[in-house]
């Protein structure tokens, strides 16, 4: 995992993957955002049926948004990263491995629409199921981050595997996808990097050029 990291970080300064960087960043950002707006007037809307402070209903609702946000950040800019996921990994490829590259297959539009529907569900569903038991916990004081940081750590590993091996799971030749310690591995560090500030912008990013060197270094001789 350390060298996969080390072999992906060199990929952010590429002037090749810049644009595609940039461009789902902006995308992610403004989804956060309109999320949030939408998020931020619809509980105030709900808190005027019962407070009559208005200025402490918009403030009330400003922390819950931005909680929430906190905590769906992953989910959101990860499920746009899907929709931009073939640009991604074949521009690490062609950079990495060109041979490769060369063989794998493009995901349509559909396909990229579908995972990153699906993605996004079962990261709503598993964390939602997990906050009964992170709010439980949550008197422990580290607790319920650990419950969170468990749930994405497997839901990452798996969504960021797949960005890379289902260009190449119909060939004869294609790479053995990673084992569940791998992806957790995986998972776990960009659920981490994702709780650091300016950090969690391109921590989905980060991850996904480091699932290319994951998946494609199997087997192969260190170096």
């Amino acid at each position: 995992m350390l060298r996969a990291l080390a072999l992906a970080l060199p990929t952010l300064a590429d002037r090749r993957l810049l644009p595609i960087w940039l461009k789902s960043l902006m995308v992610a950002l403004a989804a956060f955002l309109v999320l949030g707006a939408l998020g931020w007037w619809l509980i105030v809307a709900a808190l005027h049926r019962f407070a009559a402070d208005d200025g402490l209903s918009e403030l009330f609702a400003a922390l819950i948004v931005l909680v929430a946000g906190w905590l769906a950040w992953r989910i959101i800019a990860l499920a746009v990263l899907q929709f931009f996921a073939d640009d991604v990994v074949l521009a690490v490829e062609q950079r990495s491995y060109p041979a490769i590259a060369a063989k794998a297959r493009k995901l349509g539009l559909a396909e990229e629409a579908r995972r990153a529907l699906a993605g996004a569900g079962r990261a709503l569903l598993y964390n939602g199921l997990a906050l009964p038991v992170a709010a439980v916990l949550a008197i422990t004081g580290i607790g319920a981050p650990l419950v969170f940081l468990l749930v994405n750590a497997v839901l990452l590993g798996r969504e960021l595997q797949d960005m890379v091996w289902l260009r190449h799971r119909p060939s004869p030749e294609s790479p053995a996808p990673l084992t569940a310690l791998e992806r957790f591995g995986l998972g776990g560090t960009v659920t981490l990097l994702l709780t650091v500030p300016v950090v969690n912008f391109i921590a989905p990013f980060l991850g996904a050029a480091c699932a290319v060197h994951l998946i494609h270094r199997k087997g192969a001789p260190s170096s």
